[in-house]
């Protein structure tokens, strides 16, 4: 994350005005910039009116992209690890003991 440019750190103050940039997955940059400062936690909801999201829109050709992408990793995940009846299944088909 950066502030105005600059590394941010845990004990860095923020100030209205000032510009933060977040790394997102899969090399995204998502650009804010500070509206007002909440003194205590607030709503999600409430939130959302303190800071202006600047960061400009996908392409369309990029969306696509992104959709590919998480149908490849999706298929990729394991969605089955077999329990112990099913490798002892597993371990009895291939001639183990």
């Amino acid at each position: 994350m950066e502030v105005n440019g600059q590394r941010s750190k845990a004990h860095r103050l923020l100030r209205i005005g000032d510009h933060i940039q977040l790394s997102r997955p899969y090399g995204r940059k998502q650009t804010l910039t500070v509206l007002g400062l909440a003194e205590r936690h607030i709503a999600k909801a409430e939130a959302r009116a303190l800071y202006n999201d600047t960061t400009p829109p996908i392409s369309e050709e990029e969306r696509l992209l992104r959709r590919l992408e998480r149908v490849y990793r999706a298929g990729l995940q394991r969605t089955h690890t077999p329990d112990k009846r099913e490798r002892r299944a597993l371990r009895k088909l291939k001639g183990r003991p």
